[in-house]
């Protein structure tokens, strides 16, 4: 093994000559690394007049040094532009925006801000919201793997079409035993939008999937992405 498994660091070789090369390498990457903050995500070339040290994510269409680097950390090391990939979980914030991102399933996506109420002895609750996206599979009914969480009390479930649904003409939103609690008749054309409220927040005892149920027609396929809006609670110590 050469590097580290997780932040693709260089290792020292048994008897190898010059090893401060190898462990300058690796002080240098884990400072770009550690503490990540990069100044924007939506250049798609590198500026002009870089400082030493500027830390970038790549953006979309990338061309120049960045070619074929989109998505990845670009940090400006020595006179030259280096790359890493993120890997799942990473943070970053993003200067220019006051942003949090986190990557998940292979992109850098914002993240939730959660409300936070706590007492004295630790008993808190907390609003949050998880999305995930989800390809359609054939049949009458998808059950995803998006759950609605042990204990959570929900809001409202949202989602929009991002690959227009085939074999149904509309599709509903919900749970196995109510199929259509958080909407039915939604659209199934690219960009269909649902806001699906909870008339009276609907808690959960036990993980549950959401079900995508056909309307017409079975489903040939698609894709969706969904959002679960909700509370979690925490006893007091």
């Amino acid at each position: 093994m050469s590097e580290t498994t997780h932040l693709q660091l260089p290792l020292l070789a048994a008897a190898q000559a010059q090893k401060h090369v190898t462990m300058n390498e690796a002080l240098a990457q884990l400072d770009a690394l550690t503490q990540l903050a990069v100044l924007s995500r939506t250049l798609a070339a590198p500026p002009p007049a870089p400082e030493e040290g500027a830390r970038y994510l790549v953006g979309q269409g990338a061309s120049g040094e960045w070619a074929g680097e989109e998505g990845k950390l670009a940090w400006f090391d020595a006179g030259v532009w280096r790359f890493l990939q993120p890997q799942e979980g990473w943070r970053a914030f993003v200067a220019d925006e006051g942003a949090s991102l986190l990557f998940s399933a292979g992109v850098w996506r914002q993240e939730a801000a959660e409300l936070l109420g706590i007492s004295a002895n630790g008993a808190a609750f907390r609003a949050k919201v998880i999305e995930a996206d989800h390809v359609i599979a054939a049949g009458a009914f998808n059950d995803t793997a998006l759950a609605i969480p042990d204990r959570a009390v929900v809001l409202a479930v949202t989602g929009r079409v991002l690959e227009t649904l085939t074999g149904a003409t509309s599709w509903a939103l919900g749970v196995a035993a109510d199929p259509q609690r958080y909407g039915n008749g939604i659209g199934a054309v690219a960009d269909s939008t649902v806001v699906g409220v909870s008339g009276v927040p609907t808690a959960y005892y036990g993980a549950t999937p959401l079900r995508i149920s056909a309307q017409g027609a079975d489903f040939t396929g698609g894709r969706l992405r969904l959002a679960i809006h909700y509370l979690m609670f925490t006893s007091p110590s």
